[in-house]
């Protein structure tokens, strides 16, 4: 089984998860900027997380054979800071880097004003740099946030193709299929969806245009639950190949669209990074595979 999480946030893990990771089968995954659990307090914070995205996180995920790309973009929590606005302004340099594959996570937290201009804002900059968006729907109201979230998408007029609104469930997912975006679906241990839930889901409304992702981050989450899906649908009766295009085709064939991507790219040639070998003595996962 191959997998390709698009939306995991590794800064968050540690070390063992990569490894981990890789003996699942995860050979390639997309870290979309996020809350980092405690209020930043000013942009200089964002732009050293953001040389972490493209940089260090990079180079960390090459030793373990994994390919990492990440998504770029003022969080939607963080927008209501009057601190952080400027880092509107910071994107344009981000958003032209390699291994940028997407602005996000964008959307809706609290669905405030200023949640609803900084999107607006972030969809203008995925247009002009003819990137795909990552839209994070709203735990609370969720049904109302991800019409909302569609409405806004629509005026953007970006191709509702290039567009991927996660963190779906049962409620939600109707509305997201016929506005013709890609459906992700975030598998937690206890909250948002599980692998049974995600498998119901597949057997009504099919394989195409449905991405599952981890979400993994600083909380209780688990950065294999993509791997849990993936039996989950073999044992109900699911393909190989419909597990291949949920896991591995679906992500690809998105991300492929900001023309950045490289899925079989887990290794680097460099053995340090900015003199950290990170392995200690150790040889990277993918040198002998």
């Amino acid at each position: 089984m191959r997998i390709f999480d698009p939306h995991v946030h590794m800064t968050s893990r540690t070390t063992a998860d990569y490894r981990a990771m890789y003996d699942a089968g995860v050979r390639a995954l997309v870290e979309p900027a996020f809350w980092m659990g405690q209020p930043r307090t000013g942009v200089s914070s964002f732009r050293d997380y953001f040389d972490g995205l493209v940089g260090w996180e990079r180079f960390r995920a090459s030793r373990f054979g994994i390919a990492h790309h990440c998504a770029i973009a003022l969080n939607p929590k963080e927008a209501n800071d009057p601190r952080l606005t400027g880092v509107l302004d910071l994107l344009p340099r981000y958003l032209a880097k390699d291994g940028v594959v997407a602005v996000g996570e964008v959307g809706f937290d609290s669905r405030t004003s200023e949640e609803e201009k900084a999107f607006r804002h972030q969809l203008e900059l995925a247009r002009e740099f003819e990137l795909p968006v990552l839209v994070h729907t709203p735990h609370r109201d969720k049904i109302e946030g991800t019409r909302h979230t569609l409405r806004l998408v629509e005026e953007s007029g970006i191709p509702p193709e290039r567009v991927l609104v996660d963190h779906l469930n049962e409620t939600t997912v109707a509305m997201v299929h016929a506005s013709g975006c890609a459906m992700g679906f975030s598998i937690y241990p206890d909250t948002k969806m599980d692998p049974e839930r995600m498998v119901r889901i597949l057997s009504e409304w099919g394989t195409d245009r449905i991405l599952v992702d981890s979400a993994a981050d600083w909380g209780h989450s688990d950065p294999l639950t993509t791997l849990y899906t993936g039996r989950a649908m073999l044992a109900a009766g699911f393909s190989e190949e419909d597990v291949d295009r949920v896991l591995w085709r679906n992500p690809v064939d998105f991300y492929a669209r900001s023309g950045r991507l490289f899925p079989e790219g887990g290794a680097t040639a460099g053995s340090t990074f900015e003199g950290n070998s990170l392995l200690r003595g150790e040889r990277p996962e993918g040198d002998d595979r």
